[in-house]
């Protein structure tokens, strides 16, 4: 990079086989390939906003590598500290196509995957270290303990380089030995964090509070300066050291795949805040893209460019920054 990158981040990247008719996986005779990973959607809806991303991760010496290698490219993410594996394959997924607006069916193909097998030794320290932002998820930590390692030392790094982190617990139970490993490695790695980001449920999981404003202090307590909990069409509730309250859901007129809304959730957050916006705006933004990438099938095929979410946002009344501001800020 000859540029200094405003966000890190580091996870799974893996090819995503989406099927184009409904029914039974084992009886879909046709799929559209695309892209999956929390991690992944992220860097690109950020990308798509303007920020300098970089991905940190491993993939296969394969085909489904290098697919997801032309990929970051196209996506403008710097791809350099992605490192090629010549023993270990590309993970990828299946999913499945509803019609009636329920969770698609998923399965997943990632055992000894390249990216599973990220340690400390992949740590670009330099290269993070010119970085403002450092954004994470539960997955990453649930691949396997050099991968836990890893992430446990970039957020350290970062929290003791004066940089912001932001985590997103994301859940995946199926990665973990047990419930209890996973709330307290997730627990632990949110103490690192100035941003948490958890669902309603998982917050209830993590904590064993009921309530967003019960899941809020928790985190607060533990470090973070702000906590977003996404509610679904509720919409968000939002706390820091200058207030909480709720910020409404977006009208959607048909949800298509929910799959992503999380991550496009956090790619309003993180955008608003690397902006100087409040706690409370950047709820609202994520919101607003959240409530866009479930209008579409894929998992990052709703992320906005800066355009698409002004005009989304002038529409509703909820005008962001302007554009010039964002130039401004995702460059400096």
């Amino acid at each position: 990079m000859t540029t200094a990158l405003d966000v890190v981040t580091v996870g799974e990247a893996m090819v995503l086989f989406s099927a184009t008719q409904p029914g039974a996986l084992s009886e879909v005779q046709h799929f559209r390939r695309a892209t999956a990973g929390a991690e992944l959607n992220v860097a690109v809806g950020l990308s798509r906003l303007g920020f300098k991303v970089g991905y940190v991760s491993k993939v296969g010496k394969d085909s489904f590598g290098d697919h997801l290698l032309s990929f970051l490219a196209s996506e403008g993410i710097d791809r350099s500290q992605v490192g090629i594996d010549d023993h270990h394959a590309t993970g990828f997924m299946l999913k499945s196509l509803e019609t009636d607006g329920v969770d698609p069916r998923i399965e997943y193909f990632r055992r000894g995957s390249a990216a599973s097998r990220l340690s400390c030794m992949d740590n670009p320290v330099a290269y993070c270290t010119g970085s403002r932002h450092l954004h994470l998820t539960g997955i990453c930590p649930a691949l396997g303990p050099a991968v836990r390692e890893l992430v446990f030392d970039m957020a350290q790094q970062a929290r003791a380089g004066g940089r912001s982190v932001s985590f997103d617990p994301n859940l995946r139970p199926a990665l973990w030995p047990s419930q209890h490993a996973m709330v307290e490695c997730l627990n632990a790695l949110a103490s690192h964090a100035d941003v948490v980001m958890p669902g309603l449920s998982e917050g209830r999981l993590l904590t064993g509070r009921d309530g967003e404003e019960g899941i809020a202090d928790f985190y607060l307590e533990r470090g973070a300066s702000r906590v977003l909990i996404k509610l679904g069409a509720r919409g968000a509730f939002h706390a820091d050291a200058g207030g909480r309250g709720m910020v409404p859901g977006w009208r959607v007129p048909k949800v298509v795949d929910t799959v992503g809304a999380g991550d496009g959730f956090a790619v309003g957050v993180i955008s608003a805040l690397l902006q100087g916006l409040s706690t409370e705006q950047a709820a609202r933004r994520g919101n607003a893209i959240g409530a866009r990438v479930v209008q579409f099938p894929g998992d990052c095929d709703g992320l906005p460019t800066w355009r698409q979410l002004s005009e989304a946002m002038d529409r509703a009344g909820a005008q962001p920054s302007p554009e010039s501001s964002l130039e401004w800020h995702a460059s400096s």
